[in-house]
């Protein structure tokens, strides 16, 4: 087995870029832990050949591999043209109806009645990304007048975002729920939800999941960021999608929504990924700009489990030195002493409980004492989570007696999922350390007199059981 060296993880988008064999091996190799399917994009055959792949891609490379299933969430848009675009002038009216009538200078149809039921006077529409802005002027029965703001290039089907506006729209759409069942019986790790506005949203994908992935809420509206605590408590992982945050908040509120989400989901436990335009340049380039190298590194400073490629290794020129200058980075800056104290100091007071209390004194031991490796023996997930709430030094191997797990475990900060070969299957105290042992040593975390922390449960395998810590010592030979 090859554990991984970094701390914080990498998730790599695949797509045109990187659908092949040789380049999605290239980009395990280079230091990708999970792949991002993005199913705005593609078609389902091209997802499920990509994930054969992957499987295969898995066996080669000797440790687990995550799938992310991102769904594409309810798309909000203008109408047609009738001469395929326009431009709107600052300052003029403009109407935005059901009408399906193409559009001219003077109006266009909004397909979505809940946007026109929702907005009141004063409210804004963001056209195109944000590059265009609307204000609601006068509300009808099924108009809005507005007045331009910025104006600009407006073509057909162009992206609409109502940055002030709770919509009564449902997170997952009929194509979602499709691709959402496809998914899981591909056998998805993790399931992605776009344009989450409250907890009901996670909740009600999560009665389709039923358990049988993690769920990740990507925040990306201002509303999401008004309800954060209770769609965090909801969510198994959350994701900062700078994308379209950044175009329904301020750019300078965006660096603040994404510490804000990073604090709250670490106090949970939660994984946190950073998204969006880490890498832009390098769709057309061999290298970053050294603005985008310190926007990663800022990510890990800030504690973030994950950080994501999105174009850069999907439809960019250079999808293999994209993850790798991406993992070079986060070498670095782990390595930095720099880094190692804010870890130290940014960490958080265990919860009242004993899961926490063994995890915060399982780091405890491991400063002390020097470890190498914390091991947790783990049946679900929540034992390597806590671990990693702690942001220890040491790293940590995640021992799961299932693959499932295993792979759920990739997106986790510091953990180095494994599931141990049946023959050495701990059943007793004895065994769990000798397991422990001969697994740190073959995967290249330990070597010969290190010492290790060993947390499993009593009785073994048994998920919920009561965890105990040991700590063994790296024989010369096993």
């Amino acid at each position: 087995m090859i554990a991984a060296q970094c701390r914080t993880k990498i998730v790599a988008t695949l797509g045109p870029s990187s659908s092949d064999h040789a380049t999605i091996l290239a980009l395990a190799t280079a230091g990708a832990d999970v792949f991002r399917f993005n199913f705005s994009h593609g078609t389902q055959a091209e997802h499920a050949a990509r994930y054969r792949i992957v499987r295969q891609v898995e066996a080669e490379v000797g440790r687990p591999l995550g799938v992310l299933a991102d769904m594409q969430g309810p798309k909000l848009r203008v109408g047609r043209f009738a001469d395929g675009h326009i431009t709107l002038e600052t300052g003029a009216p403009f109407r935005l109806d059901l009408d399906e009538t193409p559009g001219t200078t003077k109006r266009v149809q909004l397909p979505h009645p809940e946007i026109i039921a929702a907005a009141h006077p004063g409210s804004v529409l963001l056209l195109d990304d944000g590059k265009l802005r609307l204000q609601v002027t006068t509300v009808g029965r099924d108009f809005l007048e507005t007045e331009v703001q910025v104006g600009g290039p407006l073509s057909d089907h162009k992206g609409v975002n109502v940055p002030d506006l709770m919509l009564p729209i449902p997170a997952l759409t009929p194509r979602d729920r499709e691709n959402l069942a496809f998914a899981l019986e591909l056998g998805a790790d993790f399931i992605a939800l776009s344009f989450i506005q409250r907890a009901e949203d996670v909740l009600e994908a999560r009665e389709l999941v039923k358990g049988r992935a993690w769920i990740v809420s990507k925040l990306e509206k201002p509303q999401a960021m008004e309800n954060l605590d209770a769609i965090l408590a909801a969510s198994d992982v959350v994701m900062v999608a700078r994308g379209d945050l950044g175009v329904e908040l301020p750019p300078e509120a965006v660096p603040l929504a994404q510490k804000r989400i990073t604090r709250a989901a670490r106090k949970l436990g939660k994984p946190v990924i950073v998204a969006t335009q880490m890498l832009e340049s390098m769709i057309t380039a061999p290298t970053p700009t050294r603005a985008e190298a310190s926007d990663v590194a800022t990510a890990v400073f800030d504690g973030a489990d994950a950080v994501m490629l999105s174009a850069e290794s999907a439809a960019g020129a250079y999808p293999r030195e994209a993850v790798t200058v991406m993992n070079r980075i986060l070498e670095r800056v782990e390595a930095d002493a720099g880094w190692r104290a804010l870890m130290q100091a940014a960490r958080l007071e265990p919860e009242h409980h004993v899961a926490d209390a063994i995890a915060g004194a399982a780091q405890l031991v491991a400063n002390t004492l020097d470890a190498s490796t914390i091991v947790a023996y783990t049946h679900a997930g929540p034992t390597a989570l806590r671990i990693a709430r702690e942001r220890p030094i040491a790293a940590i191997l995640g021992l799961t007696p299932t693959l499932t797990t295993a792979r759920r475990l990739t997106l986790v900060w510091g953990v180095h999922p494994c599931v141990p070969d049946p023959a050495h299957h701990a059943h007793d105290t004895e065994s769990m350390v000798s397991t422990a042992v001969e697994t740190g040593r073959t995967s290249g975390l330990a070597r010969a007199g290190d010492t290790m922390v060993i947390i499993a449960g009593v009785p073994f395998g048994v998920s919920g059981s009561t965890n105990t810590l040991r700590v063994a010592k790296v024989p010369d030979s096993v």
